[in-house]
């Protein structure tokens, strides 16, 4: 493991756990809080990411920005099903 790999890795867990919550809330309230644009674009860009990183051989920060991208993904999905 290089060291890129490592504060690669540690950043992306650190947009994931700030990601939680939003998920948590858009469930709790039924409302798609993101824009549409804005998740669908983050989705799109941070599964690119993971295929670089993993092309890389930086295996911890794919695996991390692919949890990363799937939270967006989900927030994209809530805005498109609830619809506020």
């Amino acid at each position: 493991m290089i060291w890129q790999d490592i504060i690669i890795t540690i950043a992306n867990l650190l947009f994931t756990y700030a990601l939680m919550p939003q998920v948590y809330h858009g469930f709790k309230t039924k409302k798609g809080a993101m824009v549409f644009q804005t998740a669908l674009l983050t989705t799109i860009g941070l599964y690119a990411s993971t295929f670089a990183f993993i092309s890389l051989k930086l295996y911890f920060s794919g695996i991390i920005s692919s949890i990363n991208a799937t939270l967006w993904f989900i927030l994209l999905i809530q805005k498109v099903v609830y619809k506020n």
